[in-house]
């Protein structure tokens, strides 16, 4: 019982030292920020991208409400990126750098000439003139197709090829985004199971929260600064003396506008993330309440299975002391298994399904009733045509006996000595569980007059003829058990006839053999078994009555 106590008395103060060590450890902690990882893009759409993912992580209304504000705040940012981005690239096509785009701008400008011409061909033919009508349309498809690869071409020689492609995924992904975030369930926290997972996604979620924060102040920050760049550059080149300056000026101006915009959306978009953070904080602190106090359940479970232990165990005293240690152990399991149970329900929760329920208490009885059911099924095994009956002489894991009961459940003998040594009763009883008869093996020494073989030894006389004294021992021996050996070749022959196995012959055997003081007569009889003793004592008696008339 001490040994209970002080193993409960640890487990309870380790358990305490974990729900301590995690209470301090949840104050002090804070995900470090990740740094941020540029894309080397034309637009940069990873904080839109980052926004989008983060919100699979908000299930409460307030940290929904910011990820809506986070998601309008990254996207506006991402259109304003790029406007930016089509205004240098049409800035970069009014004036081509190169000779050959030059000579593509001018060819595209003679095919858009041509195509503008061909459809007012097309308009002017007479609609019933079919042949004319095929010609002017084949002419404005070819000079089309033309144009189009004109402009492929200036296209692959910049960067506007790539920067429509990148545009056309942000529109899909726009009207991907327009259908509403999608966002998860709140989280269950009723089982302690639940509440540990619920920590670790919050842990992970502050941990993507720091990083998209850290990852907004840096895209800030660069903003900023390509912001005063292109401002001083204006300064520096504000040329006003044509009308394509003029108009590249007017491009760069709007682009300062949308830049200032962008750095005040990556400015809200870091307050939202904070803001963000602080809620799942407070979440997670929740969440950690609730694991202590789950925590703490548990420990009161512990101690009043401990308490009730020692409060039944000193209320079962008195009486039979076999009968009062049996109580006590029966309460202290019984004690111990609601504990576990309700541990478990503190864990896991109770099954919702009755299947469940059904199949975890039939699980539960199999493992706990198994020796019972083998008993159970053994019991018909030793009832069977090869069984053993009330009054045989077994033996069974060892221990030889007459067979007293054989019960539902267990079977008794009354030990006797070994078959070779005394073979009589020691006044014992000894139960066994019938499983033997399925999971083990048993002996059955009983036929119906349940025989066996013994065995004595003479130490014949040194003086006479040793063969004379044997052959007169035998004959003794043979007196003695006649009727024995005649009933044993019956009942042997009915059971050899029966199972075809080959016939027994019951006669005493003698032999002489050499011992430490001369010769010895070994003489071995058959007799039974519950007369081992008296057929015994009456052969001695004879032997002795003959050796004493030869001396």
């Amino acid at each position: 019982m001490k040994d209970v106590t002080k193993l409960t008395a640890t487990v309870l103060a380790v358990l305490l030292a974990v729900s301590l060590v995690g209470y301090f450890a949840l104050q002090s902690e804070k995900p470090a920020a990740k740094p941020a990882k540029e894309h080397a893009a034309l637009v940069d759409t990873s904080l839109l991208d980052t926004t989008r993912q983060l919100a699979g992580y908000a299930a409460t209304a307030d940290e929904q409400a910011q990820a809506r504000e986070a998601e309008r705040l990254a996207d506006h940012a991402v259109d304003l990126a790029f406007a930016a981005a089509v205004r240098d690239a049409e800035a970069q096509a009014a004036i081509p750098a190169t000779a050959p785009e030059r000579d593509l701008v001018n060819r595209i400008d003679r095919l858009k000439d041509k195509v503008e011409a061909d459809k007012k061909r097309v308009a002017g033919v007479d609609k019933d003139d079919a042949d004319a009508m095929d010609r002017a349309q084949a002419e404005l498809t070819l000079d089309q197709d033309e144009l189009d690869d004109a402009q492929q071409d200036l296209d692959r020689t910049g960067n506007r090829g790539d920067l429509r492609l990148l545009l056309q995924k942000h529109e899909a992904s726009d009207k991907l985004a327009d259908q509403g975030l999608k966002f998860p369930n709140p989280p269950e926290t009723g089982t302690l199971a639940q509440q540990i997972q619920a920590w670790f996604n919050l842990h992970d979620e502050q941990q993507r929260l720091s990083a998209a924060q850290q990852a907004a102040a840096t895209r800030n920050r660069a903003v900023s600064d390509e912001h005063q760049v292109r401002e001083q550059k204006l300064s520096a080149h504000a040329d006003r003396s044509s009308a394509a300056s003029m108009r590249a000026i007017a491009a760069q101006r709007k682009t300062l506008a949308g830049l200032d915009q962008r750095i005040q959306d990556t400015s809200q978009l870091e307050t939202v993330y904070g803001e963000w953070w602080q809620l799942s904080k407070t979440r997670q602190r929740a969440v950690s309440r609730l694991m202590l106090r789950s925590l703490a359940i548990i420990i009161f479970i512990l101690l009043a299975a401990v308490l009730l232990n020692g409060v039944i165990g000193r209320a079962i005293r008195g009486g039979d002391r076999r009968r009062v240690h049996q109580l006590q152990t029966i309460t202290r399991i019984a004690l111990q298994l609601v504990a576990v149970l309700l541990i478990l329900i503190v864990i896991m929760g109770p099954p919702t399904q009755l299947s469940t329920i059904i199949g975890l208490v039939t699980a539960g009885l199999t493992v706990v009733m198994k020796d019972f059911i083998v008993a159970f099924f053994g019991w018909f095994t030793l009832m069977g045509k090869n069984g053993i009956s009330v009054g045989d002489w077994v033996e069974i894991e060892g221990v030889s006996g007459e067979v007293l009961e054989i019960g539902l459940l267990k079977t008794v003998l009354l030990e006797v000595g070994n078959w070779t040594d005394i073979g009589h009763p020691t006044g014992r009883r000894v139960a066994f569980s019938n499983s033997f008869a399925i999971e083990k093996h048993y002996f059955n020494f009983s036929t119906s007059g349940q025989w066996l073989w013994d065995e004595i030894r003479v130490a014949l006389p040194q003086a006479g003829d040793p063969y004379e004294a044997a052959r007169r021992i035998a004959q003794i021996v043979e007196e003695e058990t006649a009727d024995d050996a005649a009933e044993a070749a019956a009942d042997w022959e009915r059971v050899a006839r029966h199972h075809g196995a080959r016939e027994f012959s019951a006669a005493p055997a003698i032999s002489l053999r050499p011992g430490p003081n001369g010769l010895e007569a070994v003489v071995r009889y058959i007799t039974r078994a519950p007369r081992r003793n008296a057929a015994q004592a009456r052969i001695f008696a004879a032997i002795v009555d003959l050796l004493h008339r030869a001396v």
